[in-house]
Parts: C-alpha cells; sequence; structure tokens
C-alpha cells in the first residue's frame, strides 16, 4: 500500500525565495495552459504535450518540470469529468454544474508541485535534499520530522514527492510503498465502530472517545474567529491567521489517535472491523441547527479512513454495513423501535427489557452485521488508500 510521509522543510530565506519562486512559476504556467486546454477542448496529456510544451520550456521550466505540469492539468481535468459524471457537482444544467464546466480549472500559486528523482534526490543520512527550482539547483536543503515518519521514509520512499507551501512553511510529501500484513482471512468475529458527535467513537470492546470536552473546544475555536473576523482589524487578521487550521490540526490528531486504538485491539483479538457505510450521511440526516455545525464539521470520513489503512496495514478485514437503523434496533432480541432510545444515552428496547447505553448497543449491531457481511462472502469496500501519515 502507499502511504505518504510529510517532512518539514528548514530552508535558509534565500532557498525559500527559490521555492517561492519555482512554485510560483510551475502553477502560473499549469493555469495558463489549464486556459489553453479549455478553449481549445485538448485535456489529455498526449495532446497537451503536443500543444504546449515547447511553449512551457520557454516559460523557464526544464523537461521534467514540464511534463510534470502538463500530467497536473491533464489530471485535474480528469477529477473533474469524474466528479461531473458522479453528480459531486450537481446536474447537468443546475447552477453549480455550470460553474464547474463554464470556467477553466485554475492553480493556486502555491498548489502543491510533484518532483522525481531527476529533479529532486534525498541525502536521507545527512536530512538535506536537492531540489530544482528556476534560479537553478538548490542543495544541501535541510528537512526534519518524526523519528518513525523519517525511518519509513528511509526504507520505503519510492515515487514522487510534491513540493508544498502551507502557512509559510515548506513541506515535502514523500510517497511510501508499505508492505502489507498477511489478511486474517478467518476473523474471530468484528469489532463494530459507531461513530457521533457525543462520543466520536465507540467501539462495541466497551470503549467508549468522548466529544465533549473537544466539542467545547470546537464551540470556543468557532467563537474566537466570529469574533476576530468582526472586529477586522490587522491585528485580528494576524491572530486569526495564526489559529487558522488549529482546529483541523486537532481532529486530524485525535483522529490517528481514535484509529490507532481500535485497530490494534482489533489485530490483538483476532477480529475485523466493521464500519458504518456513511455515504450522504450529511445528505441524510436532520438535526436541530445548533447541532448542525458540529455534525457538518467534524472529519467522520477522515477517521473512517484512517482506520481503514491502519486496517489495512495491519492485515485486519474492514467491511462497511448500512448504518439504517442500528441505534433503533436491540443488540439482544433485533427487535425495531423509535421508542428504543428515550434518550441520547439510553437505550432501552421496547420488547426484551434489554437497557444499554445506546452507542454501545449500536456498536454491537454494527459487528453483528459486519460479521454477516463477511459470512455472506462481501470484501471489504475500502479504497486502494494513499494517505499522509
Amino acid at each position: 500500500m502507499k502511504l505518504v510521509v510529510r517532512v518539514k522543510l528548514l530552508p535558509t530565506p534565500e532557498q525559500a525565495v527559490a521555492l517561492e519562486a519555482t512554485l510560483r512559476a510551475c502553477n502560473e504556467a499549469a493555469s495558463w495552459l489549464s486556459v489553453r486546454a479549455f478553449e481549445g477542448g485538448w485535456t489529455s496529456r498526449a495532446a497537451l504535450q503536443v500543444l504546449a510544451y515547447a511553449e512551457l520550456k520557454a516559460r523557464g521550466l526544464s523537461a521534467q518540470p514540464a511534463l510534470h505540469v502538463l500530467r497536473k492539468v491533464a489530471d485535474a481535468y480528469t477529477g473533474l469529468r469524474a466528479n461531473l459524471k458522479a453528480g459531486n457537482l450537481g446536474r447537468r444544467g443546475s447552477k453549480r454544474h455550470g460553474k464547474a464546466t463554464g470556467k477553466p480549472v485554475v492553480f493556486r500559486p502555491d498548489a502543491a508541485q510533484p518532483f522525481d528523482d531527476r529533479c529532486l534526490s534525498w541525502q536521507l543520512g545527512k536530512r538535506t535534499v536537492s531540489i530544482w527550482t528556476t534560479s537553478g539547483r538548490v542543495k544541501g536543503l535541510a528537512f526534519t520530522g518524526q523519528a518513525g515518519q523519517l525511518a519509513v521514509l528511509t526504507t520505503y520512499r519510492q515515487g514522487e514527492s510534491d513540493l508544498l507551501c502551507q502557512g509559510g512553511r515548506w513541506y515535502l510529501l514523500a510517497t511510501c510503498e508499505i508492505p502489507e500484513a498477511a489478511l486474517n482471512a478467518a476473523p474471530d468475529g468484528f469489532v463494530g465502530v459507531d461513530l457521533g458527535i457525543v462520543n466520536i467513537a465507540t467501539a462495541s470492546t466497551g470503549i467508549r472517545y468522548s466529544g465533549r470536552r473537544l466539542n467545547r473546544r470546537r464551540d470556543a475555536d468557532r467563537r474566537l474567529r466570529a469574533r476576530l473576523q468582526r472586529k477586522g482589524t490587522k491585528s485580528a487578521k494576524r491572530r486569526a491567521k495564526r489559529h487558522a487550521g488549529k482546529e483541523a490540526r486537532r481532529a486530524r490528531d485525535i483522529n490517528h489517535k481514535i484509529s490507532k486504538c481500535i485497530v490494534a485491539e482489533a489485530q490483538r483479538t483476532g477480529r475485523g472491523i466493521a464500519l458504518e457505510d456513511l455515504t450522504g450521511i450529511r445528505e441524510r440526516v436532520r438535526l436541530r441547527k445548533p447541532q448542525r455545525v458540529t455534525l457538518h464539521s467534524w472529519s467522520f470520513r477522515q477517521l473512517g479512513t484512517f482506520i481503514a489503512y491502519k486496517a489495512q496495514r495491519a492485515g485486519v478485514p474492514v467491511v462497511y454495513v448500512d448504518p439504517a437503523y442500528t441505534s433503533q434496533e436491540c443488540s439482544r432480541c433485533h427487535h425495531v423501535d423509535r421508542r428504543n432510545r428515550p434518550s441520547q444515552a439510553v437505550f432501552a428496547c421496547q420488547a426484551c427489557g434489554f437497557v444499554e447505553h445506546a452507542d454501545l448497543n449500536s456498536s454491537h449491531n454494527i459487528a453483528a452485521r459486519g460479521w454477516w457481511t463477511w459470512v455472506r462472502g462481501a470484501e471489504s469496500q475500502a479504497p486502494a488508500l494513499t494517505l499522509t501519515a
């Protein structure tokens, strides 16, 4: 499986200027080529190479960076067509669909730019890289990262790396090919995972990962952000910029920790993992207004993806089940009734009298459905993963 390791670059001021000029030149060239492709209707890589390869080199790009720009533009239009076909950008004739198809794709000046081994070389022992820039080759560019990630990078790095600037910080996203553990073909049951707002995740093993404290922090962040936006002064904007991405980084860290614990427990007990198929959950769920922000801002998909790729790496099978009525179904007698949920936290079966924490009851139902899905021979629907560690 593919894993993307992010390392932080530590450029000198002169090196940072060269990197910024390179990223800007590549993305300006990509936006220029995108307009040409949109106007001419040529979006395949082969057609774009015939159309603009020489002109890209005339704009100051070397051969390999020019080819990467061509591929980036072609891939952008391929992704656009896929989203249109899947209906992710609205129906044909809708305002959203027309907005997506009525103008060329535009690349941000700081958008990521791929580099292959001809343009970028790693000196892993010295923790430096040598990278092509529009002002010449920059050597001795230092980088750093977590010890575990650097070990993975040293052992498994393979393929391209993307240069990225976020918030004035420079990063390289390196692709690593990680060997997968042999899949456990005979799991001893499944760990059901129920995702929610009050409890971010509840496992059928009885472990609950509470979200109450986190939700209070997120509410405080939203109030601070709104207050700074209303103030609108330069100092308020500087403070808002410093806090930008803080909530996303916190959520990502928590999702990593939760997914690691769930996968470790499943691997230790020889079980698989059953997850809810939450496709379209934001369109299906109806909530009161105060709850909508919490539902739509928490990255449930990210948590599910983290569980899936960690399980794939550990050889733990993952299945996806229909989440319908898991919160109303009794995990003991399987009676379904809306009255089984007298409150958010309590489940009390109207048929057999079984009482349990509501989220734990749901996780037992998900585990049972996961087992029957596995018994019927359904394979995991987890896609091929390329993730950032």
